[in-house]
């Protein structure tokens, strides 16, 4: 028997409850697993009520029934039919056919526990049996730096960040308007060395660095959260909790550089403050008039400055950190000012998950996978599966050696 959920209930009626429930952050809004969740579930339904899939398809109602579907016309041959449909139907990748179906597989596991429905027959054999073997990659996450990526993009973001500060120490204080240019630039320089040299060299996730805007847990790293003196970083991690990172030697130089730069009022600014313009000015305008000043006065106090942002700066107007896509976007511009060639089907710059993958390839070989999935925070199970392509070639080399032994 089911509980007190109603059987007849339209399926879209339990989703705002379900995204409460797996929702991240407050008001259980953030979140990608919700955001993509609802998309997919949303196509479901669709699906369900005859407005997708091939032409003949009229959806799960019975064609004498007017009305939307609901938890009744549910079976396991109605999930059947959906995974052959994200199988067939939408020319999906195999992985992200299993992606799509998992999400539909979560909510029908979720109805089955508040009493929707009595089986869950999205996991059934037969409904999981059109959907296509897992080729254990992630869409578009193959990328990996190499050395000679790593070594090209860290040479570049340094010689920029040093001949962008020398430029700016040469020019006379007197001309304002031409200083104030060079030290915007050298900052900017200054920036991107230090998010390529985190990227490249920590492998930590783009969104434990920087604003999450799915994530309002994810604020962006902030000064406070850095200890340069110890070589450590506290990130808000993939498992919903906050852990200490390392900072390799590499990266502590272009950090000190960066943070003598900026020179924030508070160290609880962030690391990778925005400098999107209009963000900058929405926040400036709205900080001075909570101060109390009218607009003539915040007119006036934004003139004395070439850039908003010095004025945040002195004015201790904390800005909201970069966001995972403006990070992205900065790497994307970095890599094509460098003129690194990047061969890869997807990925047409050094992206953030590429710098990650590139620091676990090195730490995976040198020090073995146990000590690369502490670094990865990661499991080690999930290390040896993403990095499987190098243990092969070790079995393969010593394959060959006694084979060369024994035949030679």
């Amino acid at each position: 028997m089911l509980g007190d959920a109603d059987a007849g209930t339209s399926l879209d009626t339990t989703f705002d409850r379900y995204f409460l429930d797996i929702g991240k952050g407050r008001g259980s809004d953030g979140g990608h697993y919700r955001r993509n969740s609802k998309r997919e579930l949303e196509r479901f339904i669709e699906w369900a009520a005859g407005d997708r899939g091939p032409d003949e398809w009229n959806g799960i109602v019975p064609d004498d029934a007017d009305r939307t579907p609901t938890f009744t016309d549910l079976s396991e041959s109605v999930f059947r039919e959906y995974a052959r449909h994200l199988a067939n139907d939408r020319g999906l990748k195999q992985n992200t056919v299993q992606t799509y179906y998992a999400y539909i597989s979560a909510w029908c596991g979720w109805c089955v526990t508040e009493g929707y429905l009595e089986t869950h027959y999205a996991q059934r054999a037969s409904a999981t049996a059109p959907l296509p073997d897992d080729d254990g990659r992630k869409p578009g996450d193959q990328q990996a730096w190499t050395s000679e990526q790593r070594h090209a993009i860290t040479k570049y973001v340094n010689e920029a960040a040093y001949q962008a500060s020398e430029k700016a120490a040469d020019i006379p204080s007197d001309e304002s308007e031409k200083k104030s240019r060079a030290r915007y630039d050298a900052l900017c320089a200054a920036r991107d060395r230090a998010l390529v040299y985190l990227v490249a060299y920590t492998a930590i996730r783009i969104g434990e660095l920087v604003r999450d805007v799915d994530d309002p847990r994810r604020r962006g790293v902030r000064w406070e959260d850095v200890n340069l003196d110890e070589g450590s970083i506290d990130v808000y991690r993939k498992k919903q909790s906050w852990d200490s990172a390392s900072l390799p030697e590499p990266v502590i130089d272009p950090l000190k550089f960066y943070k003598r730069r900026l020179d924030a009022p508070s160290e609880r600014w962030p690391v990778f403050p925005t400098l999107h313009f209009a963000t900058v000015s929405k926040q400036i305008q709205e900080e001075l008039e909570d101060r109390g000043l009218n607009d003539n006065e915040i007119a006036v106090r934004r003139d004395e400055f070439e850039y908003d942002l010095f004025l945040a700066l002195e004015e201790d107007i904390r800005l909201p950190s970069i966001s995972t896509d403006g990070a992205r976007r900065a790497l994307k511009r970095i890599t094509e000012e460098s003129d690194i060639e990047i061969e890869h089907p997807k990925h047409e710059y050094l992206a953030p998950h590429g710098g990650r993958r590139g620091m676990g390839e090195v730490l995976v070989r040198a020090f073995g996978y146990t000590i690369a999935a502490r670094y990865l925070d990661n499991s080690e199970e999930m290390v040896r599966k993403r990095y499987s392509h190098i243990e092969a070639g070790e079995l393969g080399d010593s394959a060959a050696e006694a084979i060369e032994d024994i035949d030679g």
